[in-house]
C-alpha cells in the first residue's frame, strides 16, 4: 500500500468517527435534513448521502473484484448505527483489496460498466476516487448542515487530524 492511500485511508477513517461521534450527539434528527432542491435526483435527504459514501465504495470495490454490484436499496439509511456499521464493512473490504491486490495488478487498465457509462480505469485510479469521492461528500455534508444553520463546533481538516502525526494549537 503506498504513503497516499495509507494516509488518505486513516484521514477518512478518522474523519469518519468524527462524524458518527459529532451525528449520535444529535439523536438521529440531522439525518433527516434535506440536502436542498438544487441535487441531481438521487438524495433527498443527509442520510442518503451518507449511505451513498459507503455504497459507492461498496460497489467499487465489487467492480474490482469482478463480483456481483450490491443493490443500494438493501442498505439502510434510517439507522445511524446501521449506516455506519455497513461503512466500516465497506472499509474493512477496501483495506483488505489494498493490502492483497498484486502490486503488477495496480496499472492495468481495466474497463467497468458504471451507470450508463463505460470507464476505463486502473484500479489505482478507482481506488483513489474511491478515497477522493469520500472526502467531497463529507465536505458537502458541512456545507449543508451549515447552510441549514447547523455547525458541528467541530473542523474536519488534515492539518488538525492525528494523520502523518505532528500537532494543532490555539494560541
Amino acid at each position: 500500500m503506498t504513503l497516499a492511500f495509507s494516509s488518505l485511508l486513516e484521514y477518512t477513517d478518522w474523519e469518519r468517527q468524527k462524524w458518527l461521534t459529532w451525528l449520535r450527539t444529535q439523536g438521529g434528527s440531522v439525518l433527516a435534513l434535506s440536502i436542498g432542491p438544487h441535487g441531481d435526483g438521487r438524495f433527498v435527504t443527509l442520510n442518503d448521502l451518507i449511505k451513498h459514501i459507503f455504497s459507492a465504495e461498496k460497489r467499487y470495490l465489487e467492480r474490482l473484484s469482478g463480483r456481483p454490484l450490491t443493490d443500494p436499496s438493501s442498505i439502510r439509511a434510517d439507522s445511524l448505527e446501521e449506516l455506519f456499521e455497513f461503512g466500516e464493512q465497506s472499509r474493512k473490504d477496501l483495506r483488505t483489496f489494498v493490502q492483497t491486490m498484486d502490486p503488477r495488478e495496480w496499472d492495468v487498465l481495466h474497463e467497468y460498466i458504471i451507470l450508463k457509462y463505460s470507464v476505463q480505469a486502473t484500479p489505482r485510479k478507482i481506488v483513489l476516487h474511491i478515497l477522493v469521492h469520500e472526502l467531497r461528500h463529507w465536505a458537502q455534508i458541512a456545507t449543508i448542515l451549515r447552510f441549514s444553520g447547523v455547525t458541528t463546533g467541530e473542523t474536519y481538516d488534515v492539518l488538525r487530524s492525528p494523520v502523518l502525526g505532528g500537532a494543532f494549537c490555539i494560541l
